[in-house]
């Protein structure tokens, strides 16, 4: 996994590239959380996100409850597997994916 951060003001989008696993997940989560502080629009671009497992979705959650206090979060450019796997466990109805 590997990501990308563009930071303009309060908003910050997070470009991320790979799958997003047990192995990737913790250090997606801490990229995240190292540049959240005074972020009130948070983009997760998933362009080139092959596959999210369990403890990604973990990570958009934990995500979204921080955002939830300070801003707003969305996904953009979700492909079909991945959009297949947030509409699965509902992840779909608590996340905002454009």
């Amino acid at each position: 996994m590997q990501t990308s951060l563009t930071q303009e003001q309060q908003k910050l989008s997070v470009a991320v590239s790979g799958s997003i696993d047990t192995t990737t997940a913790p250090e997606l989560e801490k990229v995240i959380f190292d540049h959240l502080e005074g972020i009130t629009e948070l983009t997760l671009d998933l362009l080139h996100t092959e596959y999210v497992s369990s403890a990604g979705l973990r990570v958009f959650l934990k995500t979204q409850k921080a955002m939830n206090k300070q801003g707003k979060m969305k996904l953009v450019h979700v492909n079909n597997e991945v959009l297949d796997v947030l509409e699965i466990t509902g992840f779909s109805d608590i996340l905002t994916i454009e």
